[in-house]
């Protein structure tokens, strides 16, 4: 994926971020670090640690600034960034964070409904995190972040053939996983 000035919204800063115009690079920041913090969280399965992958992300990108080139787009490269740093972190400290921990209740349910809920959700992120690291990034782009095909293969690195191949090792994967919580996920009884 091509990112020119004309589609890329994010070019015209890059020139600036590259000579320190501290403007440019928090018109950057501000557009995107909600969702790379998100991306960054699914990746590593802790907020601290994601904060922490995006500083890191951003940090790079200010130092490398004036080595991009507009053969993607920023955020392209800017996600690609940030899927390293996260790699190297998970690489430092593995196992990742205890999935019982994750609680995602919605106060208009029931007790029973939330605490269903609650064990869904983590047994999906259980699930997410048992992935290869490549399945897991291409799930999370395509069904989490919303990527193109196109653009998560390009933060990946790897062909669309290739993502089209990891997500649906993964998929498969997950189903597996996840094969008794059926009605649950899809919003059933249990």
């Amino acid at each position: 994926m091509t990112g020119t000035p004309e589609d890329d919204p994010d070019a015209s800063l890059m020139p600036r971020i590259a000579e320190g115009d501290p403007l440019a690079y928090r018109a950057l920041v501000d557009r995107h670090a909600d969702r790379l913090l998100a991306f960054a969280e699914r990746l590593v399965g802790d907020r601290a640690s994601a904060e922490d992958v995006v500083q890191d992300a951003y940090l790079a990108v200010w130092r490398t600034a004036a080595r991009w080139t507009p053969a993607a787009k920023v955020s392209t490269w800017l996600y690609r960034i940030a899927r390293n740093a996260a790699l190297d972190r998970l690489r430092r400290r593995r196992p990742t964070v205890d999935p019982e921990m994750v609680t995602l209740i919605d106060p208009a349910d029931g007790p029973e409904r939330g605490l269903s809920r609650s064990q869904t959700s983590a047994a999906v992120r259980r699930a997410i995190d048992a992935l290869p690291e490549r399945q897991r990034a291409a799930i999370v782009l395509v069904h989490y972040e919303r990527r193109s095909g196109s653009e998560a293969a390009d933060i990946l690195g790897v062909s669309v053939e290739a993502l089209e191949s990891l997500l649906a090792r993964g998929r498969r994967a997950l189903r597996a996983a996840l094969e008794g919580r059926r009605a649950d996920l899809i919003g059933g009884e249990p």
